[in-house]
């Protein structure tokens, strides 16, 4: 008795789960995109990064044509002080809004990525605008890589 209700059971749950509409992500066609246009506005340096690793790593043998429209931003707040009211830490978040326009399908998506990191504040100042630099050099690699990631998973859904 008990092994026919587990069996049943058992049956049941594999149909249940076997239908979810789960579709596997194929990273076999990673980067299926050509970039025909980059139009920019916002922080130009970051916005410069970006497009340089989004054109590397397109691909111009490819169907899937797009302009893209990048507008970045760069925050930069006061994170923490210390007891005499100094700044010992700074935090920057690089916001960017991304409208894709596809021109083979005539179908536009629009999404925002946000990237936050913080860095500390040192006794010179030469060493604080490094770790800003370097901060912001991550947060860029960081955002260019979720809006490339962003790009295929809109072009796998297609």
């Amino acid at each position: 008795m008990i092994q026919i209700t587990t069996r049943s059971l058992l049956i049941i749950f594999l149909f249940i789960t076997s239908n979810c509409g789960y579709k596997v992500l194929d990273n076999s066609k990673k980067n299926i995109f050509n970039i025909k246009e980059i139009r920019t506005s916002g922080n130009k340096r970051i916005n410069f990064k970006i497009k340089n690793s989004l054109v590397i790593n397109s691909s111009k043998s490819t169907e899937n044509s797009l302009i893209l429209e990048l507008d970045t931003k760069k925050i930069k707040q006061v994170k923490e002080k210390n007891i005499k009211n100094e700044v010992t830490k700074y935090e920057i978040s690089l916001k960017s809004n991304i409208k894709l326009s596809f021109l083979d399908k005539n179908k536009k998506e629009e999404f925002d990525i946000v990237s936050i990191g913080d860095y500390s504040v040192a006794d010179k100042y030469s060493t604080t605008l490094n770790n800003e630099k370097r901060i912001i050099e991550d947060l860029t690699n960081d955002l260019a890589k979720k809006i490339e990631n962003k790009i295929n998973l809109i072009l796998n859904d297609l």
